[in-house]
């Protein structure tokens, strides 16, 4: 099941649950999982990687040894979705910094600018099997 590259979310964001449901629509060849940052594998993930899952300031995408974190890990997840989506890779010639700090103005205030969902998203039962605990 852990098979191709995890994405790491916040399923209380409701912005981050509305990408969550459009990569499990879209990823036709089903290369993505997705573990929510307060289920028991999303919070070991982001701790590994220095990140307290209780309040996390980016989105990581892990595919083995690699780890994508800010833009360039939303880019990563765009881009591994295909046509038309794979256009969200025009945005790599923009440098880093840049793209970062748009990225984490938008992390900071989603809850503000998004809303906060009462509980975590979950999958609909056909896609739970793409989703870690």
């Amino acid at each position: 099941m852990t098979d191709g590259p995890i994405i790491l979310f916040d399923a209380q964001c409701v912005l981050c649950s509305a990408n969550a449901r459009i990569i499990l629509r879209y990823d036709r060849q089903h290369r993505f999982r997705l573990a929510a940052m307060r289920g028991a594998t999303g919070a070991a993930l982001f701790r590994e990687h220095g990140i307290d899952p209780t309040d996390p300031d980016t989105i990581l995408v892990i595919d083995g040894d690699r780890v994508w974190r800010d833009s360039e890990a939303v880019i990563a997840i765009y881009v591994g979705l295909g046509w038309p989506w794979r256009v969200a890779g025009a945005l790599r010639p923009v440098p880093n910094w840049l793209r970062d700090r748009v990225y984490r103005w938008i992390a900071r205030n989603r809850y503000r600018l998004f809303g906060q969902r009462q509980t975590c998203w979950l999958p609909a039962p056909e896609d739970a099997r793409w989703v870690l605990p």
